[in-house]
């Protein structure tokens, strides 16, 4: 399917949910759901928070579907700016009292086995650790390309920035990353292209 093809369908879906279809609501939860929720997971850092802002997104998007009106972006701009300021009241409500760093047990498969699925827990804790230490946005476009799974163009519609901004932003990210995790040598070298 082209990326035309999967732009009319979700059109189609998206407007027949803005009339009231139940089962158009249902497709756009199921397409969209898991993207979002790995979004606030990787934002949260917390399983339980995750699910609970999750399903508050949808919520938000059942009653303001309706009003959503095609621009330039896809529905998925609207849709994760509606999750990212989410976790932005999410944050504000919970102040001082810090958070809980759970993302590893939600990720784990059923083909993972024991001494995987502990390493993958201290790789995952490690990156979220480091990522709390970048800015803000390079901290968005990491959750936006890598948790929730939005291309380049997705998350330059949600965050409102431009595609190349996009790409610095996450080329910067990837680098302070590695140098955070102690490889610095591959993060030279992924600087200049050559990893």
């Amino acid at each position: 399917m082209s990326p035309n093809s999967n732009a009319q369908d979700e059109r189609l879906i998206v407007d027949a949910a803005r009339n009231g279809d139940e089962h158009a609501l249902s497709e756009l939860y199921t397409l969209y759901f898991p993207r979002v929720y790995r979004y606030i997971l990787a934002r949260t850092g917390n399983t339980y928070d995750a699910e609970d802002l999750a399903e508050e997104v949808f919520i938000r998007v059942l009653e303001a579907i309706e009003r959503f009106e095609w621009r330039e972006a896809p529905f998925s701009a609207w849709l994760f700016r509606i999750a990212h300021n989410a976790v932005i009241s999410q944050r504000r409500k919970e102040g001082a009292r810090g958070r809980s760093t759970q993302l590893a047990e939600g990720l784990a498969t059923e083909s993972t086995g024991p001494d995987e699925l502990v390493e993958n827990r201290l790789t995952l804790n490690a990156i979220m650790t480091a990522a709390e230490k970048l800015p803000e946005a390079q901290r968005q476009v990491i959750a936006f390309r890598f948790a929730a799974g939005l291309s380049v163009a997705e998350t330059a519609r949600a965050m409102g920035k431009g595609e190349g901004n996009v790409k610095v932003i996450q080329h910067k990210a990837i680098v302070k990353l590695r140098e955070m995790m102690g490889q610095p040598k591959k993060a030279k070298a992924y600087a200049k292209g050559k990893v």
